[in-house]
């Protein structure tokens, strides 16, 4: 998950066998688009619900897999029929989860809100902003987190929030915002903000610091190391996306006050 602090790399050869698969998926649909966009991170949701429905109410395996499944076909009924009713939809499996998971209700309501909010915002910059702003986006967050993975391991050094996630060390965190400004450096060619370009690129790397501290936090709430073991070398969808979800939650709130392009005019 990034910006950890020295220890074994002995998980490094499976973590880098599933980046490069995970790679190579999303830039494939990425690439194409449209509906396969869309269907990709609809089950990046399904998977990150499911994943926070077992972490706060392990005893719940049935409605866990109802509100992963009522998430997804929300978000994507959002992306594919945009509108004010699909957009309300978005609201379901959150009172869907305060009905079916007892006392994790009000956790599971609030935070899978802000999960699917994220994972719209992912779908719909590829409509909305097009190919070339959504691979920035993308990139923007592996940077962040591959710098801050290997700065947080090479050299250690004070913790950053060790109260709600006591690897992340200060080293790796500024090594995420500065290969972060370089990104924006080396795009600015190909994005209509110019030296912008940097500091936004910076802005939206701190964002999917957050997005990782928040899901360690719920993960040190629940008592767990992972949110699951589906992905070799990286625990579970939630562990590998979470910087993704920070991303895609700050161009939500943000991109209806502030026009990228109209930046670089």
């Amino acid at each position: 998950m990034g910006q950890t602090a020295k220890q074994d790399w002995s998980n490094l050869k499976p973590r880098v066998i599933s980046g490069v698969i995970m790679l190579a998926i999303g830039l494939v649909t990425l690439w194409m688009g449209g509906l396969w966009w869309h269907l990709l991170v609809s089950v990046l949701c399904c998977a990150v619900l499911w994943e926070l429905s077992t972490m706060l109410a392990p005893d719940r395996s049935v409605p866990a897999i109802c509100l992963a499944l009522l998430g997804g076909g929300a978000v994507l009924g959002a992306l594919v029929s945009p509108g004010p009713v699909t957009l309300i939809s978005l609201l379901l499996p959150a009172v869907a989860g305060a009905v079916l998971l007892g006392g994790a209700a009000v956790r599971f309501a609030g935070i899978s809100l802000l999960i699917l909010l994220a994972v719209y915002g992912l779908g719909s910059v590829r409509t909305n902003l097009g190919l070339v702003w959504t691979f920035w986006l993308v990139l923007v967050v592996v940077v962040t987190d591959v710098s801050g993975y290997f700065a947080g391991r090479t050299i250690g050094g004070p913790k950053f929030w060790p109260s709600l996630s006591p690897k992340k060390t200060w080293a790796g965190t500024i090594a995420g915002w500065i290969g972060s400004g370089v990104l924006g450096g080396l795009m600015m060619g190909q994005l209509p903000l110019g030296v912008w370009l940097i500091l936004i690129s910076m802005i939206v790397s701190f964002a999917s610091q957050l997005g990782d501290i928040s899901e360690s936090a719920i993960k040190r709430g629940a008592g767990v190391k992972d949110s699951s073991n589906l992905i070799p070398g990286h625990g579970g969808v939630f562990d590998r996306f979470d910087g993704m979800l920070g991303a895609g939650l700050l161009l939500v709130f943000l991109g209806p006050m502030v026009s990228l392009d109209a930046l670089g005019q």
